[in-house]
């Protein structure tokens, strides 16, 4: 049968607040509202890196867990060279007024 051939005319409208409300699922498995399916080449090294400590999770959510911890490191360093910036400004440095 095509797609055209089936008559959806009884089933009611899908409203905002319905969709809102949804599940996607994706080969019967539930995707987490705020995610974003991609493609992306990786070396293989990287795959069985993650691979071989994934354990029971999957190497992706492992791979998703690196990447946040990367990123939130890398917020924590900015934030710390700011404060330390900041900080220093206040002392001459070099072997003058501190």
């Amino acid at each position: 049968m095509r797609d055209a051939d089936v008559d959806l005319s009884d089933l009611p409208e899908i409203t905002a607040e319905m969709a809102a409300h949804g599940v996607v699922r994706v080969a019967g498995k539930e995707v987490p509202r705020g995610k974003t399916r991609l493609t992306i080449f990786l070396d293989n090294a990287i795959v069985e890196f993650f691979k071989s400590r994934a354990g029971a999770r999957g190497y992706q959510t492992l791979i998703n867990e690196a990447l946040k911890q990367a990123i939130e490191h890398e917020s924590l360093e900015d934030t710390l060279r700011r404060v330390l910036r900041e900080e220093t400004a206040r002392y001459k440095i070099g072997g003058r007024d501190r």
